[in-house]
This record gives C-alpha cells, structure tokens and sequence, in this order.
C-alpha cells in the first residue's frame, strides 16, 4: 500500500517504509509503504492447503454462506507480519472458533482479515500524515471480491474505488515509459485515462465495526504472543 507524501523525503514515525514514488522531468516524488505479507495470497491456501474451495473465484459465494464470521478471527502470519507490526517470528492464527464453526466462517474471515491488515496500515499512514484519508483506489486480483470491498469500505469508513483496470503496477510502468519516449505529453493526459470501474460506499453498523476492530486487535495480540517464548 502507498500513499503520495509529496516531493519531500519524510521519515515514518509508524513503522512504515518511505520509498521513491517516482522521478519525472528531474523531480523525485515520495510516498510512504506499507508491506502486507499475506493478503490474497490467503484465498489461494484455502483453495491449496484447505482444499475449501476449487477456484479462488468460489470464496466470495462461500463466504456469503453466513451471515457473519460467527466470532472467527484469522491473522495469515505464514510468513510473520508485515507492517506495522513488523514480527517476523508470528506465524497464523484461527480464533474464536466452535463447534458451530464451518468453511464459511473461515473463509469470511479469511477475507475480512486482508482488510484488518490495510485498516492497519491505513491507520499508520494517516498517523504520519496527520490527516485523514478520504478514498482508497485499490488493484489486483482480489479486488474482484465485491463482498471484500464492501467490508473494506465500511471498516475505513471510506470511499472505496476499484478501477477499470486492475493490473496498477504494469500499467504504471507502461504509463512511465510512454512518458519517456512521448507516447502521452505528461501526467495530465494520463491521469485523464484513469477510469473507475466501481465505488464501494461505506455502510454498517458502527457498533459492530467497532467490536471487529477490537476483535481484530485482539487476535494480533494472541498471533504475537504465540511467537514468544
């Protein structure tokens, strides 16, 4: 996850990463970044480790089996946790569960927990930034998810905006090397070409947001005390 700070270098105070935007004409844009581990790569364990699903497509209509996550709360450290935690020693963790537990629920937190993890890094952006952010565009392939969207819309409390296209970062390499050989005359008439496919507008219960958030914290917690000895 990115975020544009500007043309000046600045140093996170959250434990993020500040990295080269780009450089156009001699001028060096910053942005602040946000590594995630495991984000959809956790569809493709419940379709390859859990065997749940045939298709990573078929996670959505298996989410929306039930209503809810029945207090099921899934932190995919498989490889630790990225930023702002940054425990390289955490490995995942499956809470809250019950006798009553299916593949719907994990599966439905399986997703809920890639948007727990961007409300995470959000949160720290905007922290260093000192305000609020007002929309996210999102990319890649499991923005297809509309259920996904949707809960990433109402966790953040913003505009969500998927675009037409979905593969940003070879469009952004296209785009760059247009620029350099004169294919577009600069950055006003490729930003004409961005196009938004949809808008996830936030909804829910601000309550039930609230006890998740809390929910999600909580399962954190227990990921990282698991890797302590």
């Amino acid at each position: 996850m990115l975020m544009n700070v500007g043309d000046k270098f600045i140093e996170s105070k959250n434990n993020l990463l500040t990295t080269i935007a780009w450089k156009i004409g001699g001028k060096t844009r910053y942005a602040f970044e946000g590594s995630i581990f495991i984000a959809g790569a956790v569809v493709q364990w419940l379709r390859d480790g859990l065997g749940v699903i045939q298709h990573s497509s078929d996670v959505e209509k298996l989410a929306l089996s039930v209503p809810d996550t029945g207090g099921v709360y899934f932190v995919p450290a498989f490889a630790g946790l990225g930023a702002p935690y940054w425990d390289a020693e955490a490995r995942r963790t499956l809470v809250g569960m019950t006798r009553g537990t299916t593949s719907g629920h994990i599966a439905r937190a399986a997703l809920q927990s890639i948007a727990y993890q961007t409300m995470d890094v959000l949160k720290a952006m905007e922290a260093d930034a000192g305000m609020p952010i007002s929309e996210l565009r999102v990319d890649g392939g499991a923005t297809a998810n509309n259920l996904l969207m949707q809960f990433q819309a109402n966790l953040l409390g913003c505009k969500v905006i998927r675009p037409n296209v979905v593969e940003t970062t070879a469009l952004g390499a296209a785009y760059l090397a247009g620029l350099a050989v004169g294919y577009w005359r600069d950055q006003e008439e490729i930003k004409e070409l961005w196009q938004a496919e949809k808008e996830f507008i936030p909804a829910g219960d601000a309550a039930t947001i609230q006890e998740g958030i809390k929910g999600w914290k909580r399962a954190v917690g227990a990921t990282q005390a698991w890797s302590r000895d």
